[in-house]
């Protein structure tokens, strides 16, 4: 007598609708790196800034945006952090469309996550000026002129910062039709804070407060992003 043995493909629940899918197929491999990329692009970014801040000499948190360390000797270290996480960011753009295939935000998410992924990436080619003392033998203020490069490095930040300010509400709307209340109350907090945050640093202030308030709202950008995208990458299509 002999036995048969059918071995079945390995599959996982699928949340959403109750049945079982494919976990190991090649589209969902891909999508799951690509919403990888988002869930590290942050910590990357805010572990390089931070390090420089901390080590470049004449650097001072109170003072100084992490824009800024992309000046100098050593400013290739920041231009390739920000190039390198914005290319981070428009790959978890199209793991986050590839996975949001029906629903509130769908469209949006991907679309406005890919404009600041963009931008980082512009922000990045298209450096700050100096300024405010740094790099080390700058004047101790403002400068003079804005180049042009000057002027593409803070249009690419405000179009890329409104970007993602849009995609938590987006988000948090998605969030809400969903029934994930705590997701979409963190996503709509991060968009209100970051938006104030964004709009004391546009003013021209540079009190210690804001500079340090502005740092610690990209920070929580940044967990966001990561915190979403963790997320849907754990989510079956």
């Amino acid at each position: 007598m002999s036995t048969t043995v059918s071995i079945q493909p390995l599959t996982a629940p699928d949340p959403a609708h109750g049945a079982t899918i494919d976990a190991c197929t090649p589209q969902e491999r891909i999508t799951r790196s690509l919403l990888g990329y988002g869930v590290i692009a942050g910590p990357i970014y805010v572990a390089v800034s931070l390090a420089q801040a901390l080590l470049r000499e004449g650097f001072d948190l109170t003072r100084h945006e992490w824009s800024l360390l992309a000046n100098g000797p050593w400013g290739w270290i920041q231009v390739a952090n920000l190039v390198l996480t914005g290319l981070m960011v428009v790959a978890a753009a199209v793991g986050y469309r590839r996975r949001m295939t029906s629903g509130p935000g769908r469209r949006w998410t991907p679309r406005l996550l890919a404009v600041y992924g963009a931008s980082l990436v512009a922000a990045g080619i298209f450096t700050a000026d100096p300024m405010l003392g740094f790099p080390a033998g700058t004047p101790d203020g403002p400068p003079a002129s804005i180049s042009i490069h000057g002027i593409l490095h803070i249009v690419a930040g405000g179009v890329g910062f409104m970007a993602l300010i849009v995609a938590t509400f987006v988000l948090a709307r998605r969030f809400g039709h969903e029934g994930r209340r705590m997701y979409a109350a963190f996503s709509i907090a991060t968009g209100a804070v970051f938006l104030a945050a964004f709009a004391g640093i546009a003013s021209g202030s540079s009190t210690p407060a804001t500079n340090l308030a502005f740092t610690a709202a990209v920070i929580l950008m940044w967990v966001w992003v990561s915190a979403t995208s963790l997320r849907l990458y754990r989510q079956q299509s």
